[in-house]
């Protein structure tokens, strides 16, 4: 084989090989409908990090179709959804204790149960029959969350902190709904 030929082979392994690498590192070539997300949330000494992916509405009828009323939803997409504590919290009467945690709701018209689960799940759902993998055995704390009706339209599913007022809530809107969960 000559030489010409021999750099030519070697080009394009190089070439797949740094496609394999971005694609591996990247999700993917195309852009995930979903993407993940990270959030992270750091006061004084409390760490709190919630990963997840975004679905988005896309025309779409959200909640009571998409995610319908009363059933478990994974809070999300793709992966199941967690949440990461270094500290104990209190949400509503319940305490949780420093951990990672799976985040499981419930969504109805005037409120959503939030559910944090202990065992991790790698995926949301089955993939078979599409149903939740969570287990209500492993729940831990179970919080009534009031639906809050939003002026303007959260096009992509968003979980944030918010601090604002010195008390400590997450945050998770999409569509024209919001709850919040106290975190103390």
């Amino acid at each position: 084989m000559n030489t010409f030929l021999k750099r030519i082979i070697f080009i394009l392994l190089l070439a797949a090989s740094v496609i394999f690498v971005y694609s591996y590192l990247n999700d993917g070539l195309q852009k995930r409908k979903s993407p993940k997300k990270n959030v992270a949330f750091k006061v004084d000494d409390l760490k709190l990090n919630v990963f997840y992916n975004r679905p988005s509405k896309r025309g779409r009828e959200v909640f009571g179709a998409l995610v319908p009323y009363g059933d478990v939803w994974r809070t999300g997409a793709n992966e199941a959804t967690t949440f990461e504590t270094n500290k104990s919290l209190k949400i509503g009467n319940d305490s949780l204790q420093p951990g990672k945690y799976t985040l499981w709701t419930i969504p109805n018209d005037t409120a959503w149960t939030v559910i944090f689960n202990s065992k991790q799940y790698p995926w949301g759902v089955d993939h078979k029959t599409l149903e939740p993998l969570r287990e209500p055995e492993f729940d831990v704390v179970n919080y009534s969350a009031p639906v809050e009706k939003l002026n303007t339209e959260v096009e992509q599913f968003t979980i944030a902190f918010d601090n604002s007022t010195d008390n400590l809530f997450m945050t998770m809107a999409w569509d024209n709904i919001r709850v919040k969960v106290p975190l103390k």
